[in-house]
């Protein structure tokens, strides 16, 4: 069984009926669902989310969320330590011609590992 990295907008798009988005993740999702891959996020991206919903005023929505994300089985929280930061901050630093986040590039270094 593969694994399959999810991102915040991904998770996002899911959980907002009015993301520009959230109709493609939809239809996107369930056949994720009847696969049953297991879904790897970092912690990182769990604070974006979480904090997303925390800073838009619905905190019971963020911990509704984090605990689903935390407590899932089909879901891998790969905590960011110190290697995987630097080799993300490495990422970053590479990539002047685009705009991605920290975030983004330490997920794309946990992809390619």
């Amino acid at each position: 069984m593969n694994a399959v990295f999810v991102d915040t907008s991904y998770l996002l798009a899911l959980e907002l009926a009015n993301d520009q988005n959230h109709q493609v993740a939809m239809q996107h999702w369930r056949p994720v669902v009847l696969s049953l891959p297991l879904l790897v996020i970092t912690s990182y991206v769990f604070d974006e989310v979480v904090t997303f919903f925390n800073s838009h005023g619905y905190h019971a929505k963020a911990v509704q969320i984090g605990n689903n994300l935390l407590h899932s089985p089909s879901i891998q929280l790969v905590h960011v330590d110190p290697a995987l930061f630097y080799d993300g901050w490495a990422y970053f630093q590479g990539d002047k011609d685009k705009d991605y986040s920290l975030t983004d590039c330490i997920s794309f270094v946990l992809m390619q590992k």
